[in-house]
């Protein structure tokens, strides 16, 4: 039978930072190899609670899950992640993505040609990492003559590998290219799953890599409860509004137009958890049940073996419900 070896967590909002940090630090006596932390919503910014969770543990890895790449100019989000190096040395990892509308549109940000913005902003960012002296003029990264420029301290290359976060097949052929890693997404089928190893195995030949070279997490939400209907209850919310919000998500595992303006045109933005409920009844469980985690314990294990058997290399667990430590314990491995 499959191996989970190299279980994760993935925290949003809904817990206080110092119950977070509380929770990392049950996960990493579990055995759990990362906590990723998400930037998706106007709610929380990635890298404090990234910096509370590294300087509370000493051995998991703190990722982002991702930032994006319009808001932050590329020199200081590398003078950000070489900051949080210094906390915790080879234990950060930057996940970037191309955030997604109608949010950034909403902030005033036009996502437009978002395949060379990432390949413009990664690759000047893992030169300053280098701790290469940059320039580079080009559509969307425009910088002369700049390096992390460190002066108490050592002057190594900092060891903080760039993963992108990718949903659709261009940004995935992207991410097998030039990326350390690709964090594969969360409320995706497994038949996405494979589709979205044909995108990535496209860039990595084109590189002259091995998809062995390109580690491959993924978020996958787990709606855990010994009560199976309502764990996908719980899940279901989750999905509704993501159906509702993030309109790739529907067309990532192919569920039809009608249905996801229906659900559109019921769940506002920002939402509210009445407008969810009444969308809900639209969203069948098994649709729950195709793209996420959600039952009793052994149902979510038999999940996410199904997410390993299909090209994810490490299970970034997205916990809904009430009892995180009760999902860590069910993934543990010491």
């Amino acid at each position: 039978m499959t191996e989970i070896l190299r279980p994760a967590m993935y925290l949003q909002d809904k817990h206080s930072l110092r119950e977070e940090m509380e929770f990392a630090k049950y996960a990493e006596k579990a055995g759990f190899e990362a906590v990723w932390f998400a930037e998706s919503r106007l709610a929380r910014e990635a890298t404090v609670p990234m910096s509370a969770i590294a300087a509370v543990t000493e051995k998991i890895k703190v990722g982002s899950g991702v930032i994006n790449n319009w808001t932050r100019n590329v020199g200081l989000c590398a003078a950000t992640f070489s900051t949080l190096d210094q906390l915790a040395p080879g234990r950060v990892i930057c996940g970037l993505g191309a955030w997604w509308d109608p949010l950034a549109s909403q902030v005033g940000v036009k996502r437009r040609k978002p395949l060379l913005a990432m390949r413009e902003y990664l690759e000047t960012m893992r030169k300053l990492l280098a701790m290469e002296t940059v320039t580079f003029k080009g559509e969307f990264v425009d910088v002369k003559d700049i390096n992390l420029d460190i002066v108490h301290g050592s002057r190594k290359a900092i060891d903080v590998p760039l993963y992108i976060g990718a949903t659709g097949p261009k940004m995935l052929e992207l991410s097998g290219e030039i990326s350390d890693g690709v964090l594969l997404n969360y409320l995706v089928s497994t038949e996405y799953n494979q589709r979205a190893l044909v995108s990535i195995k496209k860039g990595a030949d084109l590189a002259g890599r091995k998809m062995d070279d390109i580690d491959r997490p993924q978020l996958v939400v787990c709606s855990l409860d010994e009560d199976g209907d309502r764990a996908i209850w719980n899940a279901k919310k989750l999905v509704t509004q993501y159906l509702a919000q993030q309109p790739h998500f529907g067309k990532a595992i192919g569920l039809k137009q009608d249905l996801l303006d229906e659900i559109r045109s019921i769940v506002s933005w920002p939402a509210t958890s009445e407008d969810i409920e009444k969308a809900m009844p639209l969203v069948e469980d098994s649709v729950v049940q195709n793209i996420a985690a959600a039952g009793t314990p052994d149902e979510c294990r038999a999940k996410v073996i199904e997410y390993i058997e299909n090209g994810c290399t490490s299970p970034v667990l997205y916990p809904l419900g009430d009892d995180v430590k009760a999902m860590i314990d069910t993934f543990r491995l010491d």
